[in-house]
């Protein structure tokens, strides 16, 4: 399973990417603005710090005006991935730009529906976001293992299921268990994973014992 970090923090992205943990990286416009960078330059930046795709989302919502900043986005650096709002729209434009050669990633997926119409689009990575729906009583994790099963049924469909609006550990653990293609998930919540009261334990108990041992390795 791939892991795309989402995030425009270059620390972060820098510090994750030296332990191998960085495929990828994810951003959107909340994200963007909260940086305070410039846009393209930010963006740039980052696709410099991992040769994975690197998603950067269109401004525009016509058709037109989003295969037009498609194409500036992907003129930044050869590991860009133009972000596309699933609308009819997005659909058009995802096709347009996939037959251009850019790589896509249609977000805001809220049904398997959806995922098969972007599929047939030609979208790279499909962006279900399952912690919207847990906040409103829905599955999202029944969504993911849904888009499994449909894209599995058509081997010719080859886009990838990227989960996006990942909240907590549990949601990467039920992920990698239905076969999910890629995860995109903040800092925090990847170095999250790495924790567990019985490994905190355990290293305490061990450390303590070669303590009273009284020896040394070096």
């Amino acid at each position: 399973m791939k892991f795309f970090v989402d995030t425009s923090d270059l620390d972060a992205i820098r510090d994750l990417a030296a332990l191998g943990m960085v495929d990828g990286v994810t951003t959107n416009p909340s994200i963007i603005a909260k940086s305070g960078k410039d846009f393209k330059t930010l963006i740039a930046d980052i696709c410099a710090l991992t040769p994975g795709p690197v998603s950067a989302e269109v401004a525009a919502t016509d058709a037109a005006g989003m295969i037009r900043e498609g194409e500036i986005l992907g003129a930044i650096a050869t590991n860009v991935c133009v972000k596309i709002p699933l609308t009819w729209d997005g659909l058009a434009a995802t096709k347009a730009l996939s037959e251009k050669g850019f790589k896509t990633n249609v977000t805001l997926c809220f049904s398997a529906n959806q995922a098969l119409l972007a599929a047939k689009a030609g979208a790279s990575y499909i962006s279900p976001f399952v912690g919207r729906l847990d906040d409103i009583s829905s599955d999202g994790m029944g969504l993911i293992a849904d888009i499994r099963q449909v894209y599995d049924n058509y081997p010719n469909l080859e886009t990838e299921i990227l989960v996006a609006s990942v909240r907590s550990a549990e949601h990467i653990r039920q992920s990698a268990l239905i076969g999910a293609d890629v995860a995109t998930l903040p800092p925090e919540v990847l170095r999250s994973l790495i924790k567990h009261p019985l490994t905190d334990s355990g290293l305490a108990s061990f450390m303590a014992d070669w303590e009273k041992s009284g020896q040394t390795i070096g």
